[in-house]
């Protein structure tokens, strides 16, 4: 597993740029996802994937220790699909 500090490092060496200049677009990358996937705008990266904001409906969960049913209620949240080139790629 990578982790983000291994990321900024394979980032900046091949861009070759500082890893401060790599932090910085990447958490500008991460910012504007973010913020995209806020406003319900999915963020689609042609050969790579797509970011997209789901809406989860209200259900019912269980307490793993108790067995206890408990409410679960709507949200948001994230998904990534991977894209052709992505697939591809990870499947040699």
């Amino acid at each position: 597993m990578m982790n983000k500090t291994e990321l900024i490092g394979v980032m900046a060496e091949a861009a070759g740029i500082s890893r401060d200049q790599a932090r910085l677009a990447l958490e500008a990358f991460t910012d504007n996802v973010t913020a995209s996937l806020t406003r319900g705008r999915d963020v689609r990266l042609v050969g790579f994937g797509s970011f997209i904001a789901v809406e989860r409906k209200a259900g019912t969960a269980r307490n793993p220790q108790t067995g206890e049913a408990i409410a679960r209620p709507a949200s948001r949240t994230a998904r990534f699909r991977v894209g052709e080139g992505l697939k591809s790629a990870l499947n040699g």
